[in-house]
């Protein structure tokens, strides 16, 4: 079945906010009275706000109420959205925009697959609100990856079956949600990471759509 479209994971793939996840869940971890570090944090890479809190809290041996820990994500929340807040176009990372090019001069259509709720702000900061057909973002979906949800619903919303897609993702968890969707999945990172992946580039710069193509039509 030909690939009618591409879905993009937001966080490692088109701009790298992975430094401000870390920065701001390691200000909270300091506060509770332990630290986390930038291996540990690996871990939270595709995850959403509320398991990542899980793991931390975990990895820091603290049992917290849900009222508690709803006011902590908040707090880490808010520290991150100064961050990301200062973020330009500048802050996209290499070959994307080249890469978008070439998406768009095949007709393919595009959709963001992210967990993240701040998606649509990061978007508008860096210039990119209207280069997707659909976004999926946190505020849309139930279920975090590796669960399928914000690829599948990506689909629906453009209007293509699974098979039809390709994913790119630079995440374990956001491998296996694009693989448990049914779909082509590009890994964006190291291959001895992302070893679920049908192919793996080191990023979109390494990339030209025709090639993604053929490969994902064998």
């Amino acid at each position: 079945m030909p690939i009618k479209a591409f879905l993009f994971d937001l966080d490692g793939v088109i701009v790298d906010t992975a430094i401000y996840h870390y920065q701001a869940w390691k200000r909270l971890a300091n506060e509770l009275g332990f630290d986390i570090s930038e291996e540990f944090n690996e871990q939270l890479k595709g995850v959403s706000r509320t398991d990542s809190l899980d793991l931390i809290l975990a990895h820091g041996n603290l049992t917290l109420p849900d009222e508690e820990k709803a006011q902590l994500a908040t707090q880490k929340n808010e520290w991150y959205l100064e961050l990301v807040s200062r973020m330009t176009s500048d802050d996209i990372l290499p070959g994307v925009a080249q890469f978008f090019s070439q998406v768009h001069k095949a007709n393919l259509k595009t959709a963001l697959g992210s967990v993240s709720k701040n998606a649509p702000l990061i978007l508008e900061r860096i210039g990119m609100s209207d280069v997707f057909d659909a976004v999926i973002d946190g505020n849309k979906i139930s279920k975090g990856k590796p669960d399928p949800e914000v690829f599948t619903k990506g689909a629906d919303e453009l209007g293509v079956s699974p098979a039809e897609c390709v994913v790119f993702e630079d995440a374990v968890a956001g491998v296996e949600a694009g693989k448990r969707g049914g779909m082509f999945v590009v890994g964006i990172g190291s291959p001895d990471v992302l070893t679920q992946a049908d192919m793996v580039a080191p990023s979109l710069q390494e990339l030209t759509v025709d090639e993604v193509l053929a490969t994902s039509n064998r």
